[in-house]
């Protein structure tokens, strides 16, 4: 299928706003993941990605998470497709969490996969995962966030 080329990136809030979309063009998506369940507050899923088994395992036994990626899917699916028809070169799509290692690496990995099964080409960048790995379990902890460390509720408002 031509069309657009996807470009989907894993982002965390910590490490400063979504990645900005180099193409000049803007516009997107941007999907702050804050409200859902973090595996940082299991202390034995804390050290690994939002890649490794263990996190994938957690993710997919939490409902609320599948329901986010099937909505996400959805919007990004039906604009890639529109941009194929209107002969349009790229789509930028970010997922952002705190520290940029669990929810938002997890959602742009399985994003990516299912894009690219659709036939779109994806050039997926997970921004700040290294650093959240070399800056130590801090960087995906609260950030002030009005969920009591439980990975639900209202995400806070990004400050400009």
């Amino acid at each position: 299928m031509p069309g657009p080329t996807l470009h989907l990136f894993s982002f965390g809030y910590k490490h400063g706003g979504p990645p900005r979309d180099e193409s000049g063009h803007g516009g997107g998506f941007v999907f702050d993941c804050r409200a859902l369940p973090n595996p940082f507050w299991d202390p034995a899923l804390r050290p690994f990605a939002g890649t490794d088994a263990t996190v994938v395992r957690f993710f997919e036994a939490q409902p609320e998470v599948a329901e986010f990626l099937a909505h996400a899917r959805q919007l990004v699916l039906y604009t890639a497709r529109t941009y194929a028809r209107l002969e349009r070169e790229r789509l930028h799509v970010a997922f952002g969490c705190t520290g940029g290692r669990h929810r938002s690496v997890y959602l742009a990995d399985r994003l990516t996969r299912d894009l690219e099964r659709e036939g779109f080409p994806v050039v997926l960048t997970h921004r700040d995962l290294e650093r959240a790995a070399t800056d130590g379990a801090q960087d995906d902890a609260p950030d002030g966030s009005a969920d009591g460390g439980t990975g639900g509720g209202p995400a806070p408002a990004t400050q400009p």
